[in-house]
């Protein structure tokens, strides 16, 4: 009898389209092979968990909800397995300033940051802040979205104009701007899979340099490192994936600057679209999109 594969989709977060892309992509892969059925989890996925009782979940949902330990509680209420990371590991990877107080707390370097409250925001001293703790330009984000959402990099004049297209969150994370070579690492379980380099035509690596097929990103695989910064990169995505106690396929965003990986975030979900970067890293080293998956089904087998 065929394992029967709940893929839950859609969501509430900006990233809402990209999840539904993802479901796609995975349900057109597994159907060959499972007994597989789709719910967008705004609107039947309650009734199809009960109805199709499927042996495992499948999470493809991106962001809020789906990634930050939400959707994870509730799965682990119905006691049903489930792909990609638990409860606290969505949750600290998704909380940027939590995690990125962890990757300082464990050597692992990253860019300097404050927070604001930016419905509370003195802009002047906002703005002297900056300068002493970190210096112009700056980069600003949500502290709890992923896929470059709402990221901004500012100077001194267009910092009030961008601090206002964040005004519906509480909090801002505030980082030091870090040029040099965007780098992008993934980690399947405790192998360390393989790095990847992007090129934007845009000024960084954000929401449509990564889902706009226009955008026109170049993506150089294998990446032009030194054996030693190659091993490196690959070690601290291998140590944070495990500092955060992950599980199942995670990528980890870097830049490097000056010989010098500076790590940004982790993400526990990456998208598993046409233009992602896990799946295009896994077909260089040999493993196609349904081994990929395969792979992912069965470490969410286990129990955790």
């Amino acid at each position: 009898m065929k394992k029967k594969i709940l893929i839950i989709g859609g969501g509430i977060s900006k990233e809402r389209p990209i999840s539904l892309e993802t479901a796609k992509q995975v349900m057109n892969t597994l159907k060959k092979k499972y007994n597989v059925l789709q719910s967008d989890i705004n609107n039947d996925f309650e009734k199809k968990l009960k109805s199709f009782k499927p042996d495992i979940i499948f999470n493809a949902l991106h962001g809020r909800f789906g990634e930050d330990g939400y959707i994870q509680r509730v799965l682990e209420f119905y006691k049903i397995k489930y792909t990609h990371s638990g409860v606290l590991s969505s949750a600290l990877a998704m909380n940027k300033v939590a995690s990125k107080k962890l990757f300082i707390k464990n050597n692992i370097l990253t860019p300097k940051f404050i927070v604001a409250k930016n419905n509370f925001v003195n802009l002047n001293s906002l703005r002297a802040k900056i300068r002493t703790k970190l210096n112009f330009p700056v980069v600003i984000k949500p502290t709890n979205e992923g896929s470059s959402v709402d990221v901004f990099i500012c100077n001194e004049k267009n910092l009030k104009k961008n601090l206002t297209k964040l005004k519906k969150y509480k909090e801002i994370l505030i980082e030091e701007y870090i040029g040099g070579r965007e780098m992008q690492a993934a980690i399947l379980g405790d192998k360390k899979l393989g790095v990847i380099e992007l090129k934007p035509k845009r000024k960084f690596y954000d929401y449509k340099a990564k889902y706009n097929s226009n955008s026109k990103t170049e993506h150089i695989i294998p990446v032009s490192l030194s054996k030693k910064n190659y091993n490196k990169v690959m070690n601290i995505s291998l140590k944070v994936h495990k500092l955060l106690n992950c599980r199942g396929v995670t990528r980890s965003d870097f830049k490097f600057f000056n010989n010098k990986f500076y790590l940004l975030e982790l993400n526990t979900q990456p998208g598993m679209t046409k233009l992602s970067l896990v799946p295009e890293i896994a077909a260089f080293k040999g493993i196609s999109f349904s081994m990929l998956l395969e792979w992912i089904l069965k470490d969410a087998s286990i129990k955790r």
